[in-house]
């Protein structure tokens, strides 16, 4: 049985909102943020043609992507106000090729520090009863303090 996150920032949603929108890769890519709850998160990105390699599949670059963004946001979710989040490491394991006309990336907080934090992110494709699991990924985050305000 676990526990409940510990949630420091009663604004985390707002919060995390508001980086994701700030994010110009994922604005690039087309990802959209769609769940936001304590050491959760959910990122979804419609199918594009120019997002794939060369035998039409999503790029894993790109699904790469998706996971670290997903399990960084479920990571700030459970940090303290102020704190800014980055990448310390992943490991990311191609389980089938990404096709479909959606991708979803979930994570959630494995083990919450006050400065580092353990994810664990899968991307999905949608259908049938629980979808395709295309890649399963576990990640460290860090917290970064006083980084200031979000650039525009």
């Amino acid at each position: 049985m676990t526990s409940s996150p510990t949630v420091r920032d009663p604004d985390y949603a707002d919060r995390v909102r508001r980086s994701f929108a700030a994010q110009a890769f994922m604005t690039t890519l087309g990802a959209r943020l769609e769940r936001v709850a304590p050491g959760e998160v959910v990122i979804a990105l419609p199918f594009r043609a120019d997002l794939t390699q060369q035998h039409g599949f999503l790029h894993a670059g790109v699904t790469a992507a998706l996971a670290d963004s997903a399990c960084g946001y479920a990571a700030l979710t459970l940090m303290e106000p102020g704190a800014a989040v980055l990448s310390v490491e992943f490991k990311i394991n191609m389980l089938a090729p990404a096709r479909g006309e959606r991708f979803e990336a979930s994570a959630r907080v494995v083990k919450s520090g006050r400065t580092l934090m353990v994810c664990a992110a899968e991307v999905r494709a949608p259908g049938g009863e629980a979808g395709v699991l295309v890649a399963v990924m576990q990640g460290t985050m860090m917290a970064v303090r006083d980084r200031g305000p979000l650039r525009d």
